[in-house]
């Protein structure tokens, strides 16, 4: 396995929120049929609802009781990142750069963070081909955030996500923690099933050497919540090939925000 380049291009994703994700191998702070051709799916309601408090988004937030398998952790201190601490080339895509390195838009209410891990797989008996290799880390690593929202922050969130995937289609960079990501394109995908309106996205990350690899990223509201996950996949970030979204994680966190 190219751990080296592996880290590097990982890194190049995003400095920021994928500081988590491309430690897989490391350690963590432990401190349906509704979904579409991913735009956000408008079963909105209008009627004002309360914001959660950072007290009801903690006991809200996905634990290790929710997963069948991998561990649930609180975010990464590294992954708790300011609005201003990204700086898009271009504004319209403001939206995309936060969901995929896990920052909150808007002026939440308050906001709550947590990484899920896929439990390790092993390769058949003595078989060490690359094939075998790529299989053992084909491991899915995501940034939840949670961010509650009053006075109609939470639609607002999802429509600007719906926009800027329309007008940065066809790609967009990004500074963060000093290092720039390039992204190549961004393509719908399908949205996670269990909110009143979500949004997925496959993202087609450049690396510092010219190699693609997906990341795929989910928006998604309850009520006057919003959840977004930002996902990557070791063995795809190696080899740029695609992988499917951990349906499963969101389903688990949506359940638990009623």
């Amino acid at each position: 396995m190219r751990s080296t380049a592996v880290r590097r291009t990982a890194l190049a994703a995003s400095a920021a929120a994928l500081a988590l994700l491309v430690t897989a191998c490391g350690g963590s702070s432990d401190d349906g049929d509704k979904a579409g051709d991913g735009k956000a799916e408008a079963g909105s309601t209008t009627q004002a609802v309360e914001a959660l408090t950072a007290a009801e988004l903690e006991k809200a937030a996905l634990a290790q009781s929710d997963v069948k398998n991998g561990k649930v952790t609180e975010a990464a201190k590294t992954d708790d990142i300011a609005q201003d601490q990204v700086k898009p080339e271009k504004a319209e895509c403001r939206p995309l750069v936060f969901a995929q390195t896990g920052i909150a838009a808007g002026d939440p209410a308050a906001t709550v963070k947590r990484s899920w891990t896929e439990g390790p797989k092993k390769p058949a008996g003595a078989d060490v081909s690359e094939e075998a290799l790529d299989s053992a880390f084909d491991l899915d690593k995501v940034l939840v955030t949670l961010a509650s929202y009053e006075d109609g922050g939470a639609e607002a969130v999802l429509k600007d996500v719906n926009a800027a995937m329309s007008a940065c289609a066809g790609g967009f960079a990004y500074t963060g923690a000093g290092v720039k990501t390039q992204i190549d394109k961004v393509a719908a995908d399908k949205a996670p099933a269990g909110a009143d309106e979500a949004v997925a996205m496959t993202m087609t990350v450049t690396g510092e050497e010219g190699d693609k690899f997906p990341v795929k990223v989910a928006v998604t509201r309850k009520g006057s919540t919003v959840a977004s996950f930002a996902v990557i996949n070791l063995s795809a970030a190696a080899t740029g090939k695609d992988f499917a979204f951990p349906m499963e994680i969101a389903d688990a966190q949506l359940a638990k925000l009623g």
